[in-house]
C-alpha cells in the first residue's frame, strides 16, 4: 500500500516520521507543494493521496488523479470549501476530513484575540516602542459581563462557548443546527440577526458553505453594537472585508481579530521583502490599524493539531484503501 502526501511542513514531516514507525508495512512519500494540475503527476504509481490546500481543487487535477486509479482522498483540515463535489462524485472519488484535530487551539487563539483586543494590547505595543510606559488613557475592558455572540456552535464554537461563560459573560448563539449540550444552557437566540444585534463581541465559527458566502456584510454590520469586537477565526469569505474596513472606519466595529481573510492566499505563508511590496488593497487597509489584530491563519496552528492532522488523516485513507470505514468521512453527496 503506497500514499502519497501533498503540501506537508517540516514540522508535518516529523509526525509524519512517527506515523511511518508505527505503520512499517506502508509505503509514504510527499512533497512540499500543493495538489495542483502540475503536481498531480507525483501520485501516479500510489493508491491514496493525503492534501492540504486553501486554493481550489482543479477538475483536470481531479481528473488525473482518477486516470491513475486513485480513488481515496483523505484532506488533513476541516474546511473542504476547495472541492467541487460534483467532480468528487463524477470521478467516484471517496473522501474524509479531520474535523476535530483540536477545536481547543481555535477556541483559545479566539479568546485571546478577544482579550488582546479589549485590553489594547496593539496600543500598548506602540506605546513601548517609542519609550512610552504610562497607561493612561490606554483604558481596557472586560469579558465578564459583556453578552459574546457566536455564530455556529460545532465543535470549535461549543468550545468557545465555554470557555466565554468561564470569563463570566453572556452568551447568545445562533446555529442551524443547534448543539444539544449547549441547548440546555439557554444560549440559543432564533436568528442571526439576533446574536448581531445583542452582542457587544461577535465571533464566527462556521464553514465556509455557498450559502454564506459574505454571511457578514455591510446590512450585517449595520445590526451590530456600536464598538462591537469582531473576530474571524473561520473562513475569510463569510465576510465582505470592503464592508468590515467601512465599519472600522466608522466606528461601528470597535476591533477587530482576524486570523483569516478572502484574499489570505495572496499574503498568508509567503515572505515578502517589505510590507509595501505586499499589493492586496484590502490587506493593506487593514495593517497597522490600533484596532485590527491580524494573525496568518495560524488559529489552529498547536502541537497537538498538527499531530492529529497527520495521523488521523492517514489512519482514515488506510481504513478506505483497505474497506473498512473511515473515522471522519465526508459526505459527497451535496454540496
Amino acid at each position: 500500500m503506497k500514499i502519497f502526501l501533498y503540501g506537508i511542513r517540516p514540522d508535518e514531516a516529523e509526525y509524519l516520521k512517527q506515523w511511518n514507525a508505527l505503520n512499517p508495512d506502508i509505503e509514504t512519500d510527499y512533497t512540499d507543494q500543493i495538489f495542483t494540475d502540475e503536481t498531480v503527476d507525483l501520485s501516479k504509481g500510489y493508491n491514496g493521496v493525503v492534501l492540504l490546500q486553501t486554493q481550489p481543487y482543479t477538475r483536470t487535477a481531479l481528473q488525473k488523479l482518477h486516470d491513475f486509479g486513485v480513488s481515496k482522498i483523505s484532506v488533513r483540515n476541516v474546511g473542504l470549501d476547495g472541492f467541487d463535489f460534483k467532480d468528487l462524485r463524477d470521478l467516484g472519488f471517496s473522501l474524509t476530513s479531520v474535523p476535530v484535530y483540536s477545536p481547543n487551539a481555535i477556541a483559545e487563539h479566539t479568546t485571546s484575540l478577544i482579550l488582546r483586543l479589549l485590553r489594547r494590547v496593539p496600543e500598548f505595543d506602540k506605546k513601548f516602542a517609542n519609550a512610552d510606559f504610562r497607561w493612561f488613557p490606554t483604558i481596557g475592558e472586560e469579558i465578564n459581563g459583556k453578552t459574546v455572540g457566536i455564530v455556529g456552535t460545532g465543535h470549535i464554537g461549543s468550545v468557545v462557548a465555554r470557555l466565554m461563560m468561564a470569563f463570566g459573560a453572556k452568551v447568545v448563539a445562533y446555529d442551524i443546527k443547534p448543539n444539544p449540550y449547549l441547548e440546555n444552557l439557554g444560549i440559543y437566540v432564533d436568528s442571526l440577526d439576533e446574536v448581531l444585534k445583542q452582542a457587544n463581541i461577535i465571533t464566527l465559527h462556521t464553514p465556509l458553505a455557498k450559502r454564506d458566502i459574505h454571511m457578514i456584510d455591510e446590512a450585517a454590520f449595520a445590526k451590530m453594537k456600536d464598538g462591537v469586537i469582531f473576530i474571524n477565526a473561520a473562513r475569510g469569505g463569510l465576510v465582505d472585508t470592503d464592508a468590515l474596513i467601512k465599519a472600522l472606519d466608522s466606528g461601528k466595529v470597535g476591533g477587530a481579530g482576524l486570523d483569516v481573510l478572502e484574499s489570505e492566499n495572496d499574503v498568508f505563508q509567503k515572505k515578502f521583502d517589505k510590507i509595501s511590496d505586499v499589493k492586496d488593497p484590502q490587506f493593506q487597509a487593514l495593517l497597522n490599524r490600533d484596532n485590527v489584530i491580524m494573525t496568518p491563519h495560524t488559529a489552529f496552528y498547536t502541537t497537538t493539531a498538527v499531530h492529529n492532522m497527520v495521523f488521523d488523516s492517514l489512519n482514515d485513507n488506510v481504513k478506505m484503501l483497505t474497506g473498512k470505514a473511515p473515522k471522519y468521512p465526508v459526505d459527497i453527496s451535496e454540496n
